[in-house]
């Protein structure tokens, strides 16, 4: 591997258990705990090109210092950008990696369980599939045919992605147990696991992962936590209501289908202002 993509979440990694832990505004936020674990990561991709984009809330969790100590790093920050967690994404990469990623929302004992909106979003499926965000993020990569290689997180969003990722690699950081809660392992065994992982990563080769694609036309269908949410997104160009909270969009492209969503997580951000 000589260039790798990395989509940074915070939810999927040990150590933390519940939202003030991952809010940057937060005196509990544990930074640091992401810091070491994204650490152990670099360092087992030792030398490789690394394009590390910082996807969780306003994607400004990672600090710039990290770049001193791993030169070979280019740190997308901020929000909000185009793509948002897959900002930069293309034919060029040999893999991504999936790092910090956590269960689909509405999955059973999952810690922080959501798909890209906690507030806003109550169910996605694509083709029938009950999403994550790893599988959303992954059908995006497979439009320039680059796979993933490792997925870094919780034992939930482990279990879904293997499915129909099964050649990737796979590091699960906790044992979730419930919404705010979890098992953690002992940090350094944990530590060891990324960076092992991360090595057998950067020996392998392209084709040792399958790319993965969702079949055209695709069919998105979102279903809102309220009945506002959807008035909102319904005013959206290709967007079928199909009851009071859920929404259906088809097309031939996916790149078009992975826009809307993300379009319509920024639309749903306005609803708070009109209550």
């Amino acid at each position: 591997m000589k260039k790798i993509f990395v989509s940074f979440d915070f939810e999927g990694l040990a150590g933390v258990t519940s939202w003030s832990d991952v809010d940057k505004k937060s005196p509990d936020f544990k930074r640091t705990y992401a810091v070491n674990q994204l650490k152990a990561l670099l360092e087992g991709l030792g030398n490789v090109e690394v394009f590390l984009v910082d996807s969780h809330a306003s994607g400004d969790n990672i600090p710039w210092e990290i770049t001193d100590e791993f030169p070979n790093v280019s740190l997308v920050t901020g929000g909000v950008r185009k793509y948002y967690m897959m900002y930069g994404i293309d034919a060029t990469f040999d893999a991504v990696i999936f790092f910090g990623y956590h269960g689909a929302v509405g999955t059973l004992e999952s810690n922080m369980d959501h798909t890209y909106s906690s507030s806003s979003i109550h169910n996605i499926w694509i083709n029938g599939i009950h999403m994550n965000e790893a599988l959303i993020n992954a059908g995006y990569a497979g439009i320039f045919n680059v796979p993933v290689a490792m997925l870094v997180g919780d034992d939930k969003v482990v279990a879904q992605t293997k499915v129909y990722l099964p050649d990737a690699v796979y590091v699960e950081t906790k044992r979730s147990i419930g919404r705010h809660s979890a098992v953690m392992k002992p940090r350094k065994v944990l530590l060891e696991e990324i960076k092992s992982a991360a090595e057998r990563v950067k020996s392998s080769v392209r084709e040792d992962f399958k790319v993965f694609k969702f079949q055209s036309p695709v069919e998105l269908v979102v279903e809102f936590s309220d009945t506002l949410r959807a008035d909102l997104v319904s005013s959206m160009p290709l967007v079928e209501r199909i009851d009071g909270r859920k929404v259906r969009l088809v097309h031939e492209d996916y790149a078009v289908v992975f826009e809307a969503l993300l379009a319509m997580t920024y639309i749903c951000a306005a609803a708070k202002y009109l209550v």
